[in-house]
């Protein structure tokens, strides 16, 4: 009789511990249940977004501007431009080769006066919009700077005079322009070393 009891006791206890386990792990699935529910319903800040965009304001640029003193910046020689060129061609040759890129020397025209940087042709006609768009520079620190791409003269006017200034570039500058999408590029500055403070009568002497 002992012995039926104890058997009886071992089997309401089983199911017992059986039922509680069911409970537990429904439980467990509501819980995981809500915890995903309420993940997919919180917004997540898009890749963009995250991204830092530089949005040089127009008074700071204004600032910036008449900070530097067009009149009396420094002019490199034949010789600063060859080496910044030189420089530029070799970072371009360690950059990954599925992302198309071109080298641009900086003039007078593109950095001081004027503003308007022109692309090369050819890159333009395999690479880039077909129509106006806006491309977006991304310096060395991943700040982002937007510019008009004027498709018909094949470069950049509105937001390349922010870049410019911003980065304080100057005649004899290089840069190297990778197109990491299509209408974004990576942009790596060069520096002209050793300056030699030309003017530009001076430098209308120099023998290229």
């Amino acid at each position: 009789m002992a012995k039926k009891r104890a058997s009886s006791y071992e089997e309401v206890r089983r199911r017992t511990l059986e039922e509680n386990k069911k409970k537990m792990e429904e439980l467990n699935l509501r819980h995981l249940s809500l915890l995903v529910r309420k993940d997919a319903a919180t917004p997540k800040p898009s890749p963009a977004k995250q991204r830092k965009r530089r949005v040089v304001e127009e008074g700071v640029l204004r600032r910036t501007y008449r900070r530097l003193n067009f009149s009396d910046r420094p002019y490199a020689s034949y010789e600063s431009k060859i080496s910044a060129q030189r420089k530029a061609e070799e970072v371009e040759s360690q950059l990954d080769p599925k992302f198309p890129s071109f080298v641009k020397l900086m003039l007078h025209s593109h950095v001081i006066r004027g503003f308007w940087l022109g692309l090369p042709k050819h890159f333009c006609d395999s690479y880039l919009p077909k129509h106006d768009a806006t491309i977006t520079l991304v310096d060395e620190e991943g700040d982002e700077f937007e510019t008009n791409y004027l498709a018909y003269k094949a470069g950049l006017s509105g937001g390349w005079q922010g870049f410019s200034v911003f980065h304080e570039l100057i005649d004899g500058d290089a840069l190297v322009f990778q197109l990491i999408e299509p209408t974004k590029f990576k942009v790596y500055i060069i520096r002209a070393g050793g300056c030699d403070q030309l003017m530009p009568k001076e430098i209308s002497q120099v023998q290229v």
